[in-house]
């Protein structure tokens, strides 16, 4: 039988301050409100600690649905065959009936990211794709902004191994904790403050891009030489955002990036990966990819190409473009010299792109557009949303207006302006 999960001791008070700024600044929780909170089984102290904070904050009801390792993985080694076409469409229809009630939704991000690593990525990618159909639903919240939603990380066992391989079991988790905590800016005497502090810096940037209005970025760098066409009536965001119930919160903590949606019928060029991807248990690596007229028409990796094709091949819309984002390479993720496997932390460690799914809060007026609407103005579509790092210390952006001026935005991976 397998043992159950062991709980390392993190240090307790930047734990509660991970909580607190859950709370308050990720979801910014309103009195009143329900809370739906998933988490692997390994981050019940966070659970715990969020869930105390939660109530405090007035919550009416907490909700968590865990996930477990040992599970999943017997699922994978002992289901038969037809099992990996299915997915649990009751549960996504009710957490999507909950956000309609005004429910706020947590995820604690914690897997161990190499758990399918040795499961066969047939079936691995037969349970993603038929989960992200019944996950439709719920998503779909998420992407418009129905509700406040938020996502924090704590560590597990095998996540820190993987991070700092070499140290003792016990010696890693506490690192890996004392990483996120200073990703997620809580190693501070007053969090909330800061947060408002930095929140404040990305709304700066982010209005700037804003009055722009560029028609297109130009990434170059060192196998890359990408024009990225921007939608119409496209929504620089970051940082804390208003949802359609009114509420502000942070939807990722730790964050550093402004994003918006770019056109995915207007993306040519090639482009290499800065970083290795970790998706679904696979480490993909040295990323490369020509794109035509919005399509990636050429893809390769030096390790995990074939699992990488299969998950572009979901959808139509999953070898377009999504999202684009920028990050500067001084960034205090960055800046850690730590590859976490986890897309959380390194796509705040430098810019990025997502395959798949745009986000239609980048729009102006975006939560008044229909879906016909969105396509119309270069939103892409897909049941993916895939973020891959791009930029470096290396990474120059211009961005280009209407006529046709070039407008620095990156000099050696930071801002120009």
């Amino acid at each position: 039988m397998t043992a159950l999960p062991s709980f390392p001791a993190v240090d307790p008070q930047k734990l509660d301050k991970l909580a607190q700024v859950a709370v308050h600044t990720g979801l910014g929780l309103a009195p009143g409100q329900s809370l739906l909170m998933t988490a692997p089984i390994t981050a019940l102290p966070l659970v715990r600690a969020i869930t105390e904070h939660a109530y405090k904050a007035g919550a009416h009801l907490v909700t968590t649905i865990y996930s477990d390792e040992a599970t999943t993985l017997s699922r994978f080694r002992n289901a038969p065959d037809g099992a990996f076409d299915t997915a649990a469409d009751w549960l996504f229809e009710g957490m999507a009936k909950a956000f309609d009630t005004n429910t706020a939704r947590l995820a604690i991000a914690g897997d161990n990211p190499m758990m399918l690593a040795d499961e066969d990525p047939e079936k691995v990618a037969r349970a993603n794709k038929a989960t992200s159909i019944a996950y439709k639903p719920a998503i779909q919240r998420i992407t418009t902004f129905a509700t406040n939603w938020n996502i924090v990380s704590y560590p597990n066992a095998k996540w820190a191994q993987l991070v700092f391989p070499g140290l003792p079991e016990d010696e890693a988790i506490v690192k890996l904790a004392d990483a996120i905590f200073a990703a997620s800016r809580v190693d501070r005497d007053d969090p909330v403050a800061e947060w408002a502090r930095h929140n404040a810096d990305i709304h700066a940037r982010r209005d700037w891009l804003n009055a722009q209005n560029f028609r297109d970025l130009h990434f170059t760098a060192p196998g890359t030489d990408l024009v990225v066409g921007l939608a119409d009536g496209h929504a620089w965001k970051g940082g804390a955002s208003k949802a359609k119930n009114g509420i502000t919160c942070n939807p990722n903590i730790p964050t550093e990036e402004v994003f918006t949606t770019p056109h995915a019928r207007r993306v040519n060029g090639r482009v290499r990966a800065t970083k290795p991807l970790s998706h679904q248990g696979t480490l993909i690596e040295n990323i490369e990819m020509v794109f035509k007229d919005g399509v990636a028409v050429e893809v390769t990796a030096t390790k995990g190409g074939e699992v990488w094709n299969k998950v572009l091949d979901t959808d139509e819309g999953g070898r377009r473009i999504g999202e684009v984002a920028l990050v500067p390479h001084s960034s205090p993720i960055s800046q850690s010299g730590i590859l976490f496997y986890n897309t959380l932390f390194d796509e705040n460690a430098a810019c990025h792109i997502a395959m798949g799914q745009c986000y239609s809060e980048c729009f102006v007026d975006g939560d008044k557009l229909s879906e016909a609407e969105i396509k119309e103005r270069g939103g892409n579509s897909s049941l993916i949303h895939i973020d891959w790092m791009i930029g470096s210390g290396e990474t120059d952006i211009d961005g280009i207006k209407d006529d046709g001026t070039r407008v620095p935005v990156f000099r050696k991976g930071e801002w120009a302006y």
